[in-house]
């Protein structure tokens, strides 16, 4: 056993003693390396050259594409802007005095000249209800008529004809009276109704369009037998200063810039470039660019729990391969349109990538896939490289294989080009961009050349097998774009904030069309989804 061991190891050794004592062999040696890295070197040189080269030279036998033009899609948003009435009452209530004091300088009664007549009135919790087009807020009002100081000197004069037309005693009752010092005190109820139709303005504005109605109820004191409607006597000063409240409230509303901030405010956000790809997703890195150009509203909607505005948004959205900084000026005037789709959110994405990129995903694609996929066939292709080019109105599909046959003892193979022509078209459904009206040039026949003659009959069907594999995966370009998309709509919903709550999704992306020219592949996607806002908190008003 000892002596195997040793001639094994005799003989495995051999080579080290002659490379040392041999000066032919070590040439031969020597020789044997060259030619082994000069063929591997060529080869590889073939088949990382071949293909691009024999590619040029097929292109530059058909006109090239014209380039594609610089476009923007446009995208909106048209966002409903709920305010709940319960806080629009909430905001009311907390801003408008709650009582009201004052005198009556000019009483409907004579016999109350020169008295004092003092209001005091409280108001109640209000109530907001709604119908269509208009608001209707209404509170009730209690609280006090005083009448104090004297009657009017007339009152003596008075007392004169009183006696004589409705007895002696009532007329002295009234004479009395002139000139003694008065005390009366007298309820007052009601109820303030402000009817409001608002409507939004050109300049970002909120018309409250504000009437009011004061109704109060029949109430009467007794002086001397003389009733004094206390209701007309109050009337007036109640009239005067809830005019005057609702005219200041009116004033207010109409100036508050509360739309135009909040709208300035995702103005802003939406102003931007959105990162796309890149990183671990093994896309390109591109970017969404977002430039709002119009704003437009409808005007308000009441139902008996909301007010409404319907704010939309006009954007220009492009990809570009770079981040930027956008210029977008905040539009002075609103556009005022018919009632528009309410929570509709479209975006238009035109995704514009380089061929480079693209051979990059097609040759992860099909690089080291052996065809036919079965292995039913007397010869098997192995992909070993992949370009996409551009030509006129057809794609150029350039494959660096490897045919081999099976069925003989010897296992003939060759590595050939094998170049696909065919017509781009967007498979919507499977998201993938496949050709049509195929055909082969003439140099993928050599891919078959040294093979038996069974090898060569299959040519054709694995030539069909390599086009028809031979697509372009846009999947992963849409799932990013959607998934950076809602990614950014998230921040709307975070950044809300100041009574201000957005809710935005994007429910589908999907792809409409292609272009191309020389150096880039453009799909065109667009995003659907919806979005809405609801405020929570009014400004102080």
């Amino acid at each position: 056993m000892r002596g195997l061991l040793e001639q094994i190891t005799y003989f495995a050794t051999a080579p080290i003693r002659w490379f040392g004592r041999s000066r032919a062999f070590r040439l031969l040696f020597v020789a044997i390396v060259v030619l082994g890295g000069s063929f591997m070197a060529a080869n590889w040189a073939l088949d990382y050259f071949l293909p691009e080269s024999q590619t040029k030279e097929v292109l530059a036998k058909v006109p090239a594409p014209p380039p594609l033009p610089q476009i923007a899609r446009a995208s909106q948003v048209i966002a409903p802007v709920t305010i709940p009435l319960a806080v629009i009452r909430q905001s009311l209530d907390n801003t408008t005095p709650r009582d009201l004091a004052g005198k009556n300088d000019n009483p409907v009664s004579n016999l109350l000249s020169k008295a004092d007549i003092g209001i005091a009135i409280s108001r109640g919790a209000m109530a907001v209800t709604g119908k269509p087009n208009e608001i209707t807020i209404t509170t009730p009002l209690n609280g006090t008529l005083s009448i104090t100081g004297q009657l009017a000197t007339q009152a003596g004069n008075l007392a004169g004809t009183i006696s004589g037309l409705l007895g002696q005693s009532l007329g002295k009752e009234v004479g009395n009276l002139a000139g003694n010092a008065l005390n009366q005190r007298a309820d007052i109820r009601g109820q303030v109704i402000v009817r409001s139709k608002p409507a939004i303005t050109a300049n970002w504005r909120l018309e409250p369009n504000l009437a009011a109605q004061l109704a109060l109820s029949d109430s009467a004191i007794s002086i001397a037998g003389i009733k004094i409607n206390t209701a007309g006597e109050a009337r007036s000063f109640i009239d005067k200063a809830v005019n005057d409240q609702v005219g200041a409230l009116q004033n207010r509303v109409r100036n508050d810039p509360f739309i135009e901030q909040a709208a300035r405010e995702q103005w802003t956000q939406m102003c931007r470039s959105i990162p796309l790809g890149g990183g671990a997703t093994g896309l390109p890195q591109l970017w969404l660019e977002m430039r709002p150009v119009r704003a437009a509203a409808a005007q308000p909607q009441v139902d008996a729990r909301n007010l409404t505005l319907t704010i939309g948004v006009q954007a220009e959205t492009r990809i570009v391969p770079a981040a930027t900084k956008p210029s977008c000026p905040f539009p002075a005037q609103l556009d005022l349109v018919p009632p528009m789709e309410n929570g509709k959110l479209s975006v238009g994405l035109p995704i514009d990538v380089p061929f480079t990129e693209v051979n990059k995903l097609l040759e992860a694609q099909l690089k080291g896939k052996h065809f036919p996929e079965d292995g039913n066939a007397p010869v098997d292709v192995e992909v070993k490289r992949v370009t996409l080019a551009a030509a006129g109105d057809r794609l150029l599909i350039a494959l660096r294989v490897n045919a081999r046959e099976k069925k003989s003892w010897f296992g003939f193979g060759a590595d050939a080009s094998v170049l696909i022509w065919g017509k781009p078209v967007l498979d919507q459904k499977q998201q993938m961009l496949r050709l049509t009206e195929t055909s082969l040039a003439v140099d993928s026949e050599a891919a078959f050349g040294l093979l038996s003659a069974a090898a060569r009959a299959a040519g054709p069907y694995l030539e069909k097998a390599l086009a028809d594999n031979a697509v372009v995966d846009l999947k992963p370009f849409a799932a990013d774009a959607k998934k950076k998309i809602g990614e950014t709509l998230a921040e709307f919903e975070k950044n809300g904030g100041n009574g201000v709550n957005v809710n935005a999704n994007i429910n589908d992306l999907r792809l409409t069309g292609i272009a191309f020219d020389a150096k880039t592949l453009r799909v065109i996607a667009e995003a659907d989804g919806t979005a809405k806002v609801a405020v929570t908190k009014l400004p102080g008003m």
